[in-house]
């Protein structure tokens, strides 16, 4: 084990078919937290956090090995690019060039195609006790234009939060839209889903979707099942009779969150970046954690596992239905395909960086 800072390690973790070395790297801090990180798909692998009694749990799923990451379809912990979420028909129009992208999802382009960031090597470095991670995206990756260079910052403090800060730049004009992908079990590995996780979200409209689960219009939450502004099981709400629901096989939808100083409900504001402030929050009642969210993006995806029945997790085990639940700050799924200007918000331009940030904060709560 090699030690980068006083609380950054790292050490190997496998090889990739092609001879790639595999690292983690370990985050620490003062409350005994460990966030464990690699360095293929800057992929969240593992998060260790101390429940009501001390005791230290994983709260994220993962898999063993490097390869079962390569070979899942699920995503898990995956640093999402270049562009979160979907894209209908997996193509794009971009200053009178229409660029067709990979096809990976039904016809559509899901999370940046088929060897999107999550199956790229990072380059890795250690600033200041926080883990960076670099790559270089090449013109026509994924069918995207541009050269894209992405860096992506981990930061655990002692208070519990984990801060991801997401920059990138190009060399002509490209959609960006960047995520990470953890599903998370405020449980640790007691419940074998996350039903009984009581959710909260800021937010009083959501995205309706059509049969391939690409926007087809906003929608007030008031009286339905994507409600969550005064917090609700998610089991309840998972069984509640809703059209969406169905179609989804569970939650699988972008919550339009509010918007500082500006109308409810829209699907976009004044330019320029959102201050970060909190926008969820999540409480597991039978170990006393609770996970709070906070970004300065407009939308936030919330997903309930729903194929995650038969996958696989770790030391053997396969994942349970509802096994955990992701909530992905970005833009919002197929904005570059919105009509202006909301999907002239998602185009990186030359001399423009990129960025964003998330926070995941642990707790708990007596």
């Amino acid at each position: 084990m090699n030690t980068l800072a006083a609380h950054l390690t790292s050490e190997p973790w496998g090889e990739l078919p092609g001879g790639d070395a595999v690292r983690l790297y370990t985050l620490r801090n003062a409350q005994g937290m460990k966030v464990t990180v690699s360095d293929l798909g800057a992929t969240l692998v593992s998060w260790l956090a101390p429940d009501r009694a001390g005791r230290l749990a994983d709260i994220l799923l993962g898999h063993d090995t490097p390869a079962d990451y390569l070979s899942a379809t699920t995503y898990m912990g995956a640093l999402v690019g270049r562009w979160a979420n979907r894209i209908r028909g997996a193509h794009f129009t971009l200053d009178g060039i229409e660029y067709p992208l990979d096809r990976n999802e039904n016809g559509n382009l899901l999370h940046g195609g088929a060897n999107g960031f999550h199956r790229q090597m990072w380059h890795v470095e250690e600033d200041r006790g926080a883990l960076v991670l670099r790559l270089d995206s090449p013109e026509g990756d994924g069918g995207f234009p541009g050269n894209v260079s992405v860096e992506v910052r981990y930061t655990l403090d002692d208070e519990g939060t984990l801060t991801i800060e997401y920059e990138g730049v190009t060399d002509a004009p490209t959609p960006l839209n960047l995520t990470s992908h953890g599903y998370f079990n405020l449980s640790g590995e007691m419940s074998p889903d996350i039903r009984g996780h009581v959710l909260t979200i800021d937010a009083d409209a959501f995205l309706e979707v059509d049969p391939q689960l690409i926007p087809a219009r906003i929608a007030d939450v008031s009286g339905s099942a994507f409600d969550f502004r005064h917090g609700a099981p998610l089991g309840a709400r998972l069984d509640w009779p809703h059209a969406q629901l169905e179609r989804a096989h569970g939650f699988d939808h972008c919550y339009v969150l509010r918007a500082p100083e500006s109308t409810a409900g829209t699907l976009h504001a004044a330019p320029g970046r959102w201050p970060l402030r909190p926008v969820a929050r999540v409480y597991e009642p039978g170990s006393g954690r609770e996970l709070a969210v906070s970004t300065d993006q407009r939308g936030l995806q919330l997903y309930t596992g729903n194929y995650l029945e038969g996958q696989p997790g770790r030391r053997g085990t396969t994942c349970a239905r509802y096994a955990g639940l992701c909530l992905e700050a970005g833009g919002f799924p197929n904005q570059i395909n919105m009509e202006p200007p909301a999907c002239d918000e998602v185009v990186l331009q030359p001399g423009k960086t990129y960025r964003q940030v998330t926070q995941y904060r642990v707790s708990v709560l007596a």
